[in-house]
Order: C-alpha cells, then structure tokens, then sequence
C-alpha cells in the first residue's frame, strides 16, 4: 500500500479522531439526562440520596396508608366512617394493671376516650395529666375517661407510675380499636409520610352512641372543653 493510501485510510469514518470521539458524546448526553431526571423524583431537602431513598418509600408507605385509613365502600357506595350519632364500635383490650376493659363495661354512663401518639411524650403527657387533674369533675358529671395508645403494657404502666397519673390507660398494639375509632392513619413530618395515631377524643353518651368526636386535637385547654361537653349531654 501506498503512503497516499495509508493517509487516506487513516481519515476513513472508523479510524477518524471524529468517529471515535461521537460515541463518548453520546454517552456524555445520555449520562446528562439520566442526572437531570433524577431530581425531578426527589423531594425539596436538597440532599439528592436522601431524596430518592424517600421516593422509592413513598409508594409504599401510601399504599399501607390507603389499606389503613380508607374504610370499606359499601354495595350502595357510600363509605362508612365513625361520626357523631352512630353507635361506638365495641372493643375489648388490655390496660394498665393487666385487667381487660370492654365498652360495655361503661353501659349506661358518658364515655371520654383519648387517643395520645405515645406515652411519656411532653403533648401526651400534659393531656394525660389534665384529664386526671380533672377526674372527679368527670365523675361527678356522670362519665368515665380512658386513654389509649399503641403502647404495650409495661410503657403504659411506666407512664402511670412516673406522673401518677388517675386515669385508666388502654393498650391496643394491634390498632384494632385505634382504627375503628379513625385515631389511626397517615401523618406526615419533616418531608416524610408513615402511619400512626392521629390524636383524637371521643365522646360516648350513655345510649351509647358518638355525641362529638375531636380530631386533630390542640393538648392544651383540651381536658376542659371535653368536660363541658360531657356536662352538656
């Protein structure tokens, strides 16, 4: 072969500087798409492995939420949910001092029930401090309170024990009661979505039917408007 024709070849689309410079460009771009679309599934942190560790978990998350919180759609569409006037769902749990406590135990008298996120908590532990400090003044009104929580027994006693507090507190580790009484469900903090109790009161009247029901509940001046409540019926 010639000295023109090894030139020539060398300028050929395979062995050309050019040829072989286009593929890594190619990827180039295709390594910028694949950054730039990461950020639009992450979150506002700022932090991307954080970001897309939490989308990834979001769907999960949402999906035990929708089993949780969304009650079943019956044949007529309508979907049933606790309100004011309905009959209190029946339950039966353990509480503190390793006694089981039934809704009909409280047949015929006013029912408070208090549903707190976890026990020894600084919100929890000043609703359950006010409700005992107002014990008497719900008895003397006919009505009987009981706090409840995810707690397991011995977290409840502990909590009893270290506040001295008058009040009966109730363990539902299976959220069964949590559930029926809408006190479970999805919350979400610091960007973050998860399942827990939503604090919530309910008012039983003595026919046994929801009179008011409290979401979303404010701790403070709580136990007091409760008791008015509880005078009122």
């Amino acid at each position: 072969m010639s000295k023109k024709s090894r030139k020539k070849s060398s300028k050929t689309p395979s062995g050309s500087p050019v040829a072989q410079t286009k593929p890594l460009k190619i990827r180039a771009s295709t390594q910028t798409r694949i950054a730039k679309s990461q950020p639009a599934s992450a979150g506002k942190s700022g932090k991307p492995d954080a970001r897309t560790a939490l989308h990834k978990a979001a769907p999960k998350r949402l999906k035990s939420s929708e089993k949780a919180t969304k009650p079943a759609v019956s044949a007529s569409g309508a979907k049933p949910a606790l309100a004011e006037g309905q009959k209190a769902p029946a339950f039966r749990l353990p509480r503190d001092g390793g006694r089981v406590v039934t809704l009909s135990d409280y047949a015929g008298q006013k029912l408070v029930l208090f549903f707190y996120p976890r026990a020894d908590t600084p919100g929890c532990t000043r609703e359950a401090i006010d409700f005992t400090r107002l014990k008497d003044a719900f008895a003397s009104a006919g009505t009987a309170v009981l706090g409840i929580s995810a707690d397991p027994l011995k977290a409840q006693e502990k909590f009893r024990d270290k506040h001295s507090l008058g009040i009966p507190l109730i363990s539902d580790e299976a959220h069964e009661m949590l559930e029926a009484y809408g006190a479970w469900g999805e919350k979400s903090m610091y960007g973050r979505s998860f399942l827990g109790i939503l604090r919530t009161t309910v008012l039983i009247g003595s026919n046994g039917k929801v009179a008011k029901v409290w979401r979303n509940v404010r701790v403070d001046g709580h136990a007091d408007e409760v008791l008015e409540a509880a005078r009122s019926l």
